[in-house]
């Protein structure tokens, strides 16, 4: 497995993998899918855009994250913002980069993929802190909930709707920059990303 530093270009090439690979991932229907490829490519175009790709020998994509600096005007940003009160919007979105999608394969899960990838994305963030959504689940179980903790994500916000979508999310975040000491010992170890 190959981790890769993706330009905004190699994200758009791959777009039909990376939609692929999202709904797998998080189960989603064919409808919402086609909604989310028109989001994800007009992400590319967003201040500080950072991408990571894990690629199998045969170059098939077995998981991407991406993200890119929040600001005002956009969507996510918007909704956590009308959340948090006056001293938490300073805290976490005055320079924040936001951990917009981070998947694997169901099949690829559990070999520390989603570990390397998160620690490239946010070795090359720029920001002071990061946040992220993810579904709500038991901590215990979960993968993503027992990545983002290993990682060092807080609470920021629990039980938080967003329009639109039924289940409940968390809203996590962490400060930046990611040291060498702060990420866990299986991922600090894991190599960088290597330019396509």
């Amino acid at each position: 497995m190959r981790l890769v530093r993706w330009t905004p270009d190699d994200l758009v090439r791959r777009l039909d993998d990376v939609v692929a690979v999202y709904g797998e991932a998080m189960n989603y229907r064919a409808d919402l899918l086609e909604a989310r490829r028109g989001y994800i490519a007009t992400h590319v175009r967003r201040p500080g855009f950072r991408a990571v790709a894990s690629l199998t020998s045969e170059g098939h994509l077995a998981g991407f994250g991406y993200g890119y600096l929040g600001a005002p005007g956009q969507w996510w940003h918007d909704q956590v913002h009308r959340a948090l009160d006056g001293a938490a919007r300073r805290r976490w979105l005055a320079d924040c980069f936001e951990v917009v999608e981070l998947h694997v394969r169901p099949p690829a899960q559990g070999h520390g993929l989603g570990a390397r990838q998160l620690t490239a994305l946010l070795t090359m963030a720029s920001g002071s802190t990061t946040l992220l959504s993810t579904p709500e689940a038991d901590e215990r179980r979960s993968r993503a909930w027992r990545l983002y903790r290993r990682f060092g994500f807080v609470d920021v916000l629990r039980h938080f709707q967003f329009p639109g979508d039924e289940r409940p999310f968390g809203i996590l975040g962490r400060d930046l920059p990611l040291t060498p000491q702060s990420p866990p010992d299986r991922a600090a170890s894991a190599p960088g990303p290597d330019t396509p």
